[in-house]
């Protein structure tokens, strides 16, 4: 008998015929099967919400860009000045209609 991982936890789904049909003629076993695809599906997922966040910041992502990297380090507590190294990175800029764009880069037409 096979023992569960305590991190694991079972669950009935109901699938259509012909797509368990399709695993088993794939995979020997259904839940690792689909526990694979359900892990790719939700990195999927977070890479369109990241895209989606980067194309339409949060209001306070805006003004927080508006602000400034460094002005915004500047203002963190002295206890979490470690956090950030404003020189690390590379100077952006958000353009209405075309997104994060790198500062002295051409603006892209839609």
């Amino acid at each position: 008998m096979a023992r569960s991982s305590p991190l694991a936890e079972r669950v009935t789904v109901t699938m259509p015929y012909e797509l368990v049909a399709g695993i088993d003629r794939i995979e020997g076993n259904r839940s690792r099967f689909i526990a694979e695809a359900v892990r790719h599906e939700l990195q999927r997922r977070q890479r369109l919400e990241l895209l989606r966040s980067l194309e339409a910041p949060h209001p306070e992502s805006a003004a927080t860009a508006a602000l400034g990297l460094a002005d915004w380090a500047e203002a963190m507590p002295e206890e979490d000045s470690d956090l950030l190294d404003p020189s690390a990175g590379v100077p952006m800029d958000w353009r209405p209609g075309s997104g994060w764009q790198t500062i002295g880069s051409p603006k892209i037409q839609s």
